[in-house]
């Protein structure tokens, strides 16, 4: 017997330990098929009132969190470590900035409602981590909707306006209501929380226990 759980998955493109936590979210779901999983993406941005042209990573984290080059570089290493066990690639040396992630968000509530949330979403992380790219970059944005096979025309026109810019906002204050103030936030069935880049075993036995499998 196959169980579908309702997972709320809170989250920034720019976060690397979403990336994380995401890639192990995925791999417990492989590990556990009695299990589905109906995920969706919900917004918060690190920083909200970040400039457009963004802010250098090194100064950005030492500004924010007081950060010593050697411990951002600590920090990064642990992270490149995490995703390669995961299957992903961090290539933290090509995030040379942080940038504005609304519009991305934006994107991502329309790619929700035409089905093709995750794809997007994983395009994104991809493009920032592994590539490097600028996730404010409409021209980016545009190129990874298209690829993921959403309609080009129409996601350029949102671009281009303020479509779902209220959508976001209320789903991003709903959220931050409900206590979250840190990101990965995944919850389960609108009960369960799990916070954190958590490895997949954490996943795996929250699953298993909720299927009773």
């Amino acid at each position: 017997m196959t169980i579908t759980l309702k997972i709320d998955f809170v989250s920034d493109v720019s976060c690397p330990w979403c990336a994380v936590g995401l890639a192990s979210l995925q791999t417990a779901l492989d590990r556990v098929p009695a299990v589905k999983a109906d995920i969706t993406f919900q917004p918060f941005e690190l920083n909200p009132h970040m400039v457009a042209e963004g802010e250098d990573t090194t100064e950005h984290l030492a500004r924010k969190y007081g950060s010593t080059p050697d411990q951002a570089a600590a920090i990064r290493e642990t992270i490149r470590s995490r995703g390669a066990d995961l299957g992903f690639v961090f290539n933290l040396q090509k995030r040379s900035r942080i940038y504005n992630t609304f519009d991305a968000h934006r994107l991502l509530h329309w790619a929700h409602l035409e089905g093709f949330q995750l794809v997007l979403k994983k395009a994104l992380l991809k493009a920032y981590f592994t590539d490097g790219e600028d996730p404010s970059n409409h021209r980016v944005l545009l190129r990874l909707a298209t690829e993921v096979g959403l309609d080009s025309v129409r996601a350029k026109v949102i671009l281009a306006g303020n479509d779902y810019a209220a959508e976001v906002r209320t789903q991003e204050q709903f959220f931050q209501q409900q206590g979250i103030h840190s990101v990965p936030a995944i919850i389960i069935n609108d009960r369960h929380l799990i916070s954190g880049g958590q490895p997949p075993e954490v996943f795996e036995q929250a699953l298993r226990q909720l299927a009773g499998a």
